[in-house]
C-alpha cells in the first residue's frame, strides 16, 4: 500500500493554521505563550528552602571554648546564655555581634523563623563549671537561662523541606503513572481512553486516491464512509448501518493505510488507537478505557473507531485460562464485545479493526453484528503492483529508462511496503552515486539489495570454495533451463550477498493453482546445485541447506497437505486453525508412510537432476567457467551456452541484457505441518 505524496496545498488554501503556534490574522496580536514546565518551579522552591537552612545554620557553626567565653564575659561582651547543662548558646552584645557579621543584618524572613545564637560552647562536665558559670552571671550581669535554645524555626524549615520534597516526588509519580501531560495525566485519568481523535479528516493527508492495489477493500470502506455522509440514501431502502469491518491480511499490505484513508475521507470524528493501548498493569484499566472510548464516540456520533492490531486484546478466550485467576485481557475483550453489540445500542458508531492474525481471534468477536464485514487485503498481483509503483514513483525524479511494467513483473510476492522500500532504496543508490535522476539500474540494484542482501565482495573465499559455488549455481541454472515447468532464469551470480555465497534469480509465473508436475520440476531445479557438486567433485557440501529446506517443505506439502500422493490419497492433514498444534491428526503408521513418501519424492527429484546434469556435463562445465570468469552471467549468456530453451515460455519476457536485471526466486509452496521435520 502506498504513502501519499505531500500535498503542496492545505485545505485552507495555503494559510497557516492557528495550531502551528504562530499568530493568525484574527485581530488578536497576542502570541500564545509557551507552556510552563512545573519541574523548574519545584526545583527553584527546593533550592530556596535549602538556602534558608544553609544561611540559618551558618551562624551556629562558630564554637568557643570555656576560657575564651570566660574572658569575653569578664569584658562584658556577653548578653545572654541559654544552656541545657551540656551545651550553651551564646548571644553577644549588639556591637560584638555586628562586628562578627560585618555589619550585615539577617534577612527578615530568616530572622523571624530562625533565631540562631552567635556562638555555641560545650560546657565541661562537673559541678565546678556550673558554679563558675553562675558566678560569672552574677558578677557581669548577662542573662542566664537553664533551658534549651530556641530552635523551633529550624525544625519548621526541616519539616517544610521534607514535606515539599514529598509533594514534588508524589506529583512526579502521578504524572508518570497517568502517562500524559498536566491536566490529563493524573492517576485518576488512567482509565480514560488514549485514542487520537481526528475531526473532519484533519490530522492525516491520506485519501483513497493515495491508496493503490486494493480496489476491492477501498470499495467496501468507501461505502461505509458514504453511509455516514449520506445515511438517507440507504435507510430509505431499509438498510442498516454496518457495525464494523475487520481488515485482514499479511503485514505490509496497507491495512493501516486504508484506515488513514478512511480518516482522511470521512467528515465525522475518527478515533484511532492500538490494541495495546488498552493493556495496563492495573486491573480493570482495559475495560474502563473501552467504556470511555465508546462513551466519547457516542457523544460525537456518527463516528468511526479504528483499533489497529486488535489481536492484542482479541485472542480466543479459554484456551490457556488459569482457574481462579483474573485475566485482564479477557475482561477487556468481554467489555469490547458488550460495547460492540450488547444490550445497549451504539447507533452511529462504526468499528474498524486491522490484524494479520485473524486465525487467533475470538469467534464471538468475528460474528456478524460485531464485525459484519471481513475484508481480506491480499498481496498485490502484477497489475496492482504496477499501480503501487506509479504512486511511489510520483515523488521521485526518474529518467526515461525506468520500466514500470518490468519492475512490477520482477517483484512477485512483494507487498506495498516492500515496493515502497524498493523505491526508497533506488533513490538512495542514485544519491550514493551522485546522480541527478534515479535510473532503471538503481531500481534493479535496490531489488537485489532487498531480496539477497548487500554484496560482500571483500569476503574471503578460497579457490576450492569458489569452484564449488560456481558449479553449484551452474547446476541450478542448467536444470531449471532444461525442465519444462521451472521458472525462467534471469541471472546467476557467485558474488556473496547477505548470508548466501551465490544465487540464481528467476522470473516466476504468477499462477493461482499449481500441479504436481510443476512442483516436481521446481524441486529438481532446487536440487540441481547439490547434484552438480556430486557429479563434478564426487562429494557434497553444506551449501545446499536452503535448497534442502525448500524441497522438504514442498514435498511435505505435496504428500500431507494437497493430496498429491497416490499412496496417501485424497487426504489433507493441514490444520488451518491450529487446533491440533500438540497432537497429530493421523496415526503413527500414517506418519511413517508420510515420511517414506516424502523421502521418495525428494530422492526421485534428486536422481532426475543428476541425470540431466550427467547428460549435459559439457554445458555445465562451460557455464561454471563463465561464472568463474565473470562472476555474474545473464539469460543471454545461458542461452548462448545451453542453446534455446526447449520449452516455450508462457509469456514474452522483457530483455534483461540492457539493465542487468534480476528477479526473486519462485515462491515456495505454503508451509505444511511437519510431523517429522527433516533438516
Amino acid at each position: 500500500m502506498e504513502k501519499k505524496t505531500p500535498n503542496p496545498k492545505s485545505k485552507d488554501g495555503g494559510k497557516k493554521s492557528s495550531k502551528s503556534g504562530k499568530p493568525g490574522k484574527t485581530g488578536k496580536d497576542a502570541k500564545p505563550g509557551k507552556p510552563i514546565n512545573f519541574y523548574w518551579v519545584y526545583a527553584i522552591v527546593a533550592m530556596f528552602l535549602l538556602t534558608l537552612v544553609t544561611l540559618g545554620d551558618s551562624s551556629s557553626q562558630r564554637k568557643v571554648q570555656w576560657p575564651d567565653f570566660k574572658k569575653m564575659a569578664e569584658k562584658g561582651q556577653v548578653a545572654k546564655v541559654s544552656h541545657n547543662g551540656a551545651q550553651a548558646s551564646i548571644f553577644y552584645i549588639q556591637s560584638v555581634s555586628d562586628s562578627l557579621s560585618g555589619g550585615k543584618s539577617e534577612p527578615q524572613l530568616l530572622e523571624a523563623l530562625y533565631s540562631g545564637a552567635d556562638a555555641t560552647m560545650d560546657i565541661p562536665r562537673g559541678d565546678d563549671y556550673q558554679r563558675d558559670l553562675k558566678e560569672l552571671q552574677e558578677a557581669h550581669g548577662f542573662e542566664l537561662r537553664y533551658e534549651p535554645p530556641n530552635e523551633w524555626g529550624g525544625q519548621i524549615l526541616s519539616w517544610v523541606i521534607f514535606l515539599g520534597l514529598m509533594v514534588v516526588v508524589w506529583m512526579f509519580l502521578m504524572r508518570r503513572l497517568g502517562g500524559g501531560p498536566a491536566g490529563g495525566g493524573q492517576i485518576f485519568n488512567i482509565g480514560k481512553s488514549k485514542a487520537q481523535v481526528l475531526e473532519k479528516g484533519e490530522g492525516t493527508d491520506v485519501t483513497f486516491k493515495d491508496v493503490a492495489g486494493v480496489d476491492g477493500a477501498k470499495e467496501e470502506l468507501h461505502e461505509i464512509v458514504d453511509f455516514l455522509k449520506k445515511p438517507d440514501k440507504y435507510t430509505e431502502l431499509g438498510a442498516k448501518i454496518p457495525k464494523g469491518a475487520l481488515l485482514v491480511g499479511p503485514p505490509g499490505t496497507g491495512k493501516t493505510l486504508l484506515a488513514k484513508a478512511v480518516a482522511g475521507e470521512a467528515e465525522v470524528p475518527f478515533f484511532s488507537l492500538s490494541g495495546s493501548d488498552f493493556v495496563e498493569m492495573f486491573v480493570g484499566v482495559g475495560a474502563s478505557r473501552v467504556r470511555d472510548l465508546f462513551k466519547q464516540a457516542k457523544e460525537k456520533s456518527p463516528a468511526i473507531i479504528f483499533i489497529d492490531e486488535i489481536d492484542a486484546i482479541g485472542r480466543a478466550r479459554g484456551k490457556n485460562a488459569n482457574f481462579g485467576s483474573n485475566d485482564e485481557r479477557e475482561n477487556t475483550l468481554n467489555q469490547l464485545l458488550t460495547e460492540m453489540d450488547g444490550f445497549g445500542t451504539n447507533s452511529g458508531v462504526i468499528i474498524l479493526a486491522a490484524t494479520n492474525r485473524a486465525d487467533i481471534l475470538d469467534k464471538a468477536l468475528m460474528r456478524a453484528g460485531r464485525f459484519d464485514r471481513q475484508i481480506y487485503v491480499d498481496m498485490p498481483d502484477v497489475n496492482e503492483r504496477k499501480a503501487i509503483f506509479e504512486v511511489h514513483l510520483s515523488p521521485l525524479k526518474t529518467d526515461n529508462s525506468v520500466d514500470i511494467d518490468f519492475l512490477s513483473k520482477q517483484t512477485p510476492g512483494f507487498s506495498g511496503a516492500d515496493i515502497a522500500n524498493v523505491c526508497n532504496e533506488a533513490a538512495l543508490f542514485a544519491a550514493r552515486k551522485d546522480r541527478k535522476l534515479v535510473t532503471h539500474q538503481d531500481f534493479l540494484d535496490a531489488v537485489d539489495r532487498i531480496i539477497g542482501g548487500l554484496e560482500k565482495r571483500t569476503k574471503i573465499i578460497s579457490e576450492n570454495e569458489k569452484n564449488t559455488i560456481a558449479f553449484h549455481e551452474a547446476g541450478h541454472a542448467v536444470v531449471s533451463w532444461l525442465v519444462e515447468f521451472a521458472s525462467p532464469l534471469v541471472k546467476v551470480s557467485i558474488v556473496p550477498r547477505g548470508q548466501s555465497l551465490g544465487a540464481a534469480w528467476y522470473l516466476p509465473e504468477e499462477r493461482a493453482i499449481t500441479t504436481t508436475e510443476q512442483i516436481f520440476d521446481e524441486m529438481c531445479a532446487a536440487l540441481g546445485g547439490r547434484a552438480a557438486e556430486e557429479i563434478i567433485f564426487g562429494k557434497i557440501s553444506t551449501g545446499a541447506l536452503s535448497d534442502l529446506e525448500k524441497v522438504t517443505k514442498q514435498a511435505y506439502a505435496m504428500v500431507s497437505v494437497y493430496g498429491l500422493n497416490d499412496r496417501i490419497g485424497n487426504r489433507s492433514y493441514y490444520d488451518s486453525r491450529g487446533e491440533n498444534s500438540f497432537t497429530k491428526p493421523y496415526s503413527e503408521e500414517t506418519a511413517r508412510i508420510i515420511d517414506e513418501e516424502v523421502s521418495a519424492v525428494i530422492e526421485k527429484a534428486y536422481d532426475r537432476a543428476k541425470e540431466i546434469l550427467a547428460n549435459n556435463r559439457d554445458k555445465l562445465e562451460s557455464l561454471a567457467d563463465s561464472l568463474l570468469q565473470n562472476e555474474v552471467i545473464f539469460r543471454e549468456d545461458v542461452e548462448r551456452i545451453l542453446g534455446a530453451r526447449p520449452f516455450a515460455a508462457p509469456a514474452v519476457l522483457p530483455d534483461p541484457s540492457a539493465a542487468n536485471e534480476k528477479a526473486p526466486e519462485a515462491p515456495e509452496a505454503p508451509e505444511a505441518p511437519e510431523p517429522n521435520p527433516q533438516k
